[in-house]
């Protein structure tokens, strides 16, 4: 099924997971349509009745208002009937185990969203291929978004741009227009591949620029890592048969540069407390929510292996959150590859 390009609004919305993203995206999409009911599930009853009853979700946003048209439940197959247009934003380690339950209330001309930016730990699939994997959907009904996303800026409704990345144009375009607030901004791409690449591999780039930043690095050293970061994912993307300018693009850099320099960066905020002297679970216990790149920090490096593409950066990050280097042995190792011309793509 090809979405309908026509312009025809999606009949119902469904977010699955309340954290700081899903609640913001179902923020923007209910302000793209304010009269299109957008439902939110939530593994916890009494976050989805404050989101139903107070229109909010202080625990990851705060005071904000969430729109009139938002409701929420913690009965999965009440959000997803009826709804034909549907966004995961689930940690992505957790994606697979959660499908199958859902898959038979998914209703059968449905579009599936991925907001999420991870790489499976054990397969290193991309989340679109789990989806596919345990929905058995085909390609064209399946879509990804990325960009700049960090959820309290939208949330504020501070202006931003990103991509919805679909095989099938028509249907990514019915997806961006689902979700085109006055503060959010979609492009479209059918590059699914490089779009979810640029959204995995930013949050590891970020991990290492958030421990310089906690070593007290300079701005030249961030720089160097955030370009050079760049130029890791634009191989691996490659590779993996994504096109390279999207990586000059929003999913891209985008993206990078707003998980790399933004206080509000989960991977940001991880790094440095790595880079001064936490250990991983001092870390993770400080965390209000999931820094993706601790948990795909290996994939991505296993994928790299396997395909022939070097990633100094990534292997060194991966290092550290293996206890196998220390964050006062980073810096040397950050920027550590064979002299060459800037502009040399070969991995």
């Amino acid at each position: 099924m090809t979405a309908d390009p026509r312009g025809t609004r999606p009949a119902k919305i469904a977010v699955l997971g309340s954290g700081s993203w899903g609640t913001t995206f179902a923020k923007v999409v209910a302000d793209a349509s304010p009269d299109t009911p957008v439902m939110l599930w939530s593994r916890r009853p009494e976050v989805a009745a404050e989101i139903t009853t107070g229109h909010r979700n202080s625990r990851y946003l705060g005071d904000t208002v969430l729109p009139a048209n938002i409701t929420a439940s913690a009965d999965v197959g009440e959000v997803l009937a009826g709804s034909d247009l549907v966004i995961l934003a689930v940690p992505a380690q957790s994606l697979r185990a959660q499908l199958p339950a859902w898959r038979d209330l998914i209703a059968s001309h449905a579009v599936v969203v991925s907001l999420m930016k991870g790489l499976e730990v054990g397969t290193d699939a991309r989340m679109s291929e789990v989806i596919a994997e345990e929905l058995a959907l085909p390609e064209e009904r399946i879509a990804v978004l990325s960009g700049p996303n960090l959820a309290m800026e939208i949330a504020r409704e501070e202006p931003t741009a990103s991509v919805v990345a679909c095989v099938d144009h028509d249907t990514a375009a019915w997806i961006a227009a689902a979700c085109t607030a006055s503060y959010f901004r979609p492009y479209t791409s059918t590059d699914v591949i490089g779009v979810e690449i640029g959204g995995i591999v930013k949050n590891v780039i970020a991990l290492a620029v958030g421990i310089c930043e906690g070593r007290r690095m300079g701005d030249n050293t961030k720089a160097s890592v955030i370009t050079r970061g760049l130029a890791e994912t634009t191989r691996l993307a490659v590779a993996l048969g994504g096109r390279r300018e999207t990586m000059a693009g929003l999913a891209g850099m985008g993206d990078l540069i707003a998980t790399c320099s933004s206080a509000l960066s989960r991977n940001h905020t991880a790094g440095r407390l790595l880079g001064q002297g936490l250990i991983l679970d001092e870390v993770t216990a400080r965390m209000n929510q999931t820094a993706e790149g601790i948990k795909s920090a290996q994939a991505v490096l296993d994928s790299a292996e396997q395909h022939g593409v070097d990633m100094p950066i990534t292997e060194s990050v991966v290092a550290v959150l293996q206890g196998q280097l220390s964050v006062n042995d980073l810096g040397p190792r950050l920027l550590a590859r064979n002299l060459k011309p800037e502009g040399d793509h070969t991995p």
